[in-house]
């Protein structure tokens, strides 16, 4: 067996989803919303599978879908995107793997910012390639130029960035990106931008499109992702944005990872795309209330909560809360003693990760909410 996938552990999030159902527990742990997707897709979607194709799409994706993808960006960041620079794929992650593998080559090694998304390390190996991680430092989790310089070798082809970051929260800021920009420009890399939370900025902040700074669009391949924008992730409908020239490569290596994605998921997409977006600003709004919900009842409970402007994920002190256990320990006793699961903020990266974060969901409802505050401040009263 390849002892890349032999020896690696089962993702974080299907582990603790998989304890949650085992002893019954509220499920912060991985992330998905109860709430939020606009009927109207859904019943889109329906009218698809009974009127529509159920055969294979396009590899790319159907036009359509690629031209609204397009319009979308278009609208709100300006540009002149068509549907030539769109790639449909099975989801975001995919869209990560095939932009991996299409980027790099054996020997090759790529700049990640930790914590990041579980999905890059090992689909950079699978490449043949090596992660150099840029660890980011709690509470303020800011990007630090001379880091990433430090990082860059004769063979670092590329930089993994996600912003908004899962999962930490953050929205980085301008000086931030240039610092990921200037890097990228100086030593000709190119930029996998994961910018799937494009549309959860909270409190009024604007998203910065990486591609759309000087020098990078010809350098940017940005991730998408329909399961956030519109809290559907098990469509698994995401996309890569790329100059044509770029994006016909990554298009060869999604064509032999999973060829096509549904092509009546792939029509309500576009359905929901070219309706407009009146739906944004409600959707932040709620995601704010729930955020705002769930960081006052655990501040309540004795919680250090970091502040979160972006995702729906907000991180939890253990230290700082008065709890000795490290993360791992603490996610372990706290879904089966006290009923709520938590990802430890160590599964997020290699090189010493912090052991005294751990990773919440809020976009839920009001009485999963309360559910979860309850057992936390059970976890508390009985591991502190």
């Amino acid at each position: 067996m390849n002892p890349l996938y032999e020896q690696m552990n089962v993702s974080v999030f299907e582990r603790m989803s998989s304890l949650a159902t085992r002893f019954g527990a509220v499920n912060l742990g991985q992330g998905f919303p109860d709430f939020g997707w606009p009927d109207e897709i859904l019943e889109a979607a329906a009218k698809a599978v009974k009127e529509g194709s159920n055969q294979y799409a396009p590899s790319r994706g159907i036009m359509p879908l690629r031209e609204a993808v397009a319009a979308h960006y278009n609208r709100h960041y300006g540009g002149n995107l068509v549907g030539d620079h769109v790639c449909v794929t099975s989801g975001a992650t995919e869209a990560l793997g095939a932009a991996i593998l299409a980027t790099i080559k054996p020997g090759d090694e790529v700049i990640i910012l930790t914590p990041a998304y579980d999905s890059y390390a090992p689909m950079i190996r699978r490449g043949g390639a090596v992660p150099r991680e840029v660890a980011l430092q709690p509470p303020a989790w800011r990007i630090e130029r001379d880091a990433l310089e430090r990082a860059v070798t004769d063979k670092t082809r590329a930089i993994i960035f996600n912003n908004p970051q899962n999962p930490t929260g953050r929205l980085f800021d301008s000086a931030e990106l240039e610092a990921i920009a200037s890097v990228a420009r100086d030593h000709d890399l190119i930029v996998i931008s994961d910018e799937v939370w494009e549309h959860i900025v909270l409190d009024g902040q604007r998203f910065t499109p990486l591609s759309s700074l000087p020098g990078m669009a010809e350098r940017t391949i940005k991730i998408g992702s329909a399961g956030k924008i519109f809290s559907l992730t098990g469509w698994k409908v995401g996309w890569m944005v790329a100059p044509p020239e770029l994006a016909n490569v990554v298009a060869r290596a999604h064509q032999f990872l999973t060829f096509c994605t549904a092509p009546n998921l792939q029509a309500a997409v576009e359905f929901g795309l070219d309706e407009g977006d009146a739906w944004i600003e409600p959707m932040k709004q709620r995601f704010a209330r729930a955020r705002d919900k769930m960081t006052n009842g655990l501040r309540g409970a004795g919680f250090t909560v970091l502040d979160a402007a972006s995702t729906y994920f907000l991180c939890v002190d253990l230290k700082a809360s008065g709890i000795d256990l490290d993360d791992e320990s603490f996610a372990a006793e706290a879904v089966e003693k006290a009923g709520v699961a938590v990802v430890a903020l160590s599964a997020f990266a290699e090189d010493k990760p912090p052991r005294h974060l751990v990773r919440l969901c809020f976009g839920k409802k009001d009485e999963t909410i309360d559910a979860g505050v309850a057992a936390m401040a059970r976890a508390k009263e009985l591991l502190a």
